[in-house]
C-alpha cells in the first residue's frame, strides 16, 4: 500500500489532476453551458407555444377563455416537466462517462427499479395518462356538464388523476381517469333542449305545431331569455302516436348549461297558449264506445231531489 503522506505520490495525484483538467474538463464546461442554454431555450418555446395556443382558444371558443387557458397552462407544465427530466438525465449520463465512472450497472440497476415500480404503480400511470389526453383533447374543462360512467352533474375539478363531479343533489363523485369508461359532455360549444308534446289526437296538428313556432318565437326575443338561445325553435313535427296523445318534438339550441332554464320557461309559456286556445294536453284514459262508430258514451247524473 502506498504512503499517501510523500511527495512522490501527490505529484502523481496533481499530475493526473493537471492532465485530466486540460483533456476533460473544457469539455465538461462546455457541457454545463450547453445544458443551460437547453434549458432557457426549451422555457422559453414552451412560453411562446403556450401564448400561442391560448390565443388559437380564444379566437375559437370566444367567451371561454378562462377555462382555454388553464387547459393549455396545464398541459405546457406537464411538457416542461418531461423534457425537463430527459434534459437532466442526458447531461447526468455524459457527465458520468466523462468522470470515468461506468453507467451501464446504473442503467441496468434503474431498470429493474423502474420495472419494479411500474408494476406496482401501472394504475396510478394509467390515471396520469388518461388525465393527461382527457385535458389534451379538450374532452371536459371545468364547469361542464357531464355524465360520467352513468352518473350525471357539474365538472368541478379536472385533474390528471382525478375528476370531481357533483350532481344535482348536491353530491361529490371523483372519478379515477383510468376508470372512466363512457363520459358525455352535455354543454361542450352549445346545448339543446329537446321537447316531446304531446296534444289530444281530435286536435290539428298543423295549427298546435304554428303555437309551439309562435312561442318559441315570442321567447327568442325576450330580452332575458333571447341571448341564452342560439336558433331559432325547431319543430320536427309529428314524431309519434301515443296511447292517448300525438307526440310532436321539438328543439331548441342554447348556449352551454342554459338548455334547462329556456325550456323551463317555454313550458311554461306554451302551457298558458294552450289554455287559451283551448288546445288539449291528455293525460291517460279509457273511451268506451258501442261497436258501428267511435261515438264516445255519454253519462249524465241526475241531481238527487
Amino acid at each position: 500500500m502506498r504512503d499517501i503522506f510523500t511527495a512522490e505520490f501527490w505529484k502523481e495525484i496533481l499530475d493526473k489532476f493537471i492532465e485530466w483538467s486540460v483533456s476533460e474538463l473544457p469539455s465538461i464546461l462546455i457541457l454545463i453551458v450547453v445544458l443551460i442554454i437547453t434549458l432557457r431555450v426549451v422555457k422559453f418555446a414552451v412560453k411562446r407555444l403556450r401564448k400561442f395556443l391560448v390565443a388559437r382558444a380564444d379566437r375559437r371558443d370566444g367567451d371561454d377563455t378562462n377555462e382555454a387557458e388553464k387547459r393549455v397552462a396545464t398541459l405546457m407544465g406537464i411538457l416542461h416537466g418531461i423534457t425537463k427530466v430527459v434534459i437532466w438525465t442526458l447531461f447526468l449520463m455524459i457527465l458520468l462517462n466523462k468522470l470515468g465512472i461506468n453507467i451501464g450497472p446504473i442503467l441496468a440497476g434503474a431498470g429493474i427499479l423502474g420495472l419494479a415500480v411500474g408494476f406496482g404503480a401501472q394504475e396510478l400511470v394509467r390515471d396520469v395518462i388518461t388525465g393527461f389526453f382527457i385535458l389534451l383533447e379538450n374532452q371536459i374543462r371545468t364547469g361542464d356538464v357531464a355524465i360520467i360512467n352513468g352518473t350525471g352533474g357539474l365538472v368541478e375539478k379536472i385533474e390528471l388523476r382525478t375528476v370531481t363531479l357533483r350532481d344535482f343533489s348536491g353530491v361529490v363523485h371523483i372519478f379515477q381517469n383510468g376508470k372512466i369508461n363512457t363520459l358525455s359532455n352535455m354543454t361542450k360549444e352549445w346545448s339543446a333542449m329537446v321537447f316531446d308534446i304531446g296534444v289530444a289526437y281530435k286536435e290539428n296538428t298543423d295549427t298546435v305545431m304554428e303555437v309551439i313556432r309562435q312561442v318559441g318565437n315570442e321567447l327568442q326575443q325576450d330580452e332575458e331569455y333571447g341571448p341564452k338561445i342560439i336558433e331559432p325553435i325547431e319543430v320536427f313535427g309529428v314524431d309519434k302516436f301515443g296511447d292517448s296523445a300525438v307526440v310532436i318534438k321539438a328543439r331548441f339550441k342554447t348556449k352551454p348549461i342554459e338548455q334547462w332554464n329556456v325550456g323551463r320557461e317555454f313550458r311554461r309559456r306554451l302551457k298558458h297558449a294552450f289554455d287559451e286556445r283551448k288546445i288539449e294536453i291528455p293525460f291517460p284514459h279509457t273511451t268506451v264506445y258501442w261497436g258501428e262508430e267511435i261515438t264516445p258514451l255519454q253519462l249524465k247524473l241526475r241531481e238527487a231531489e
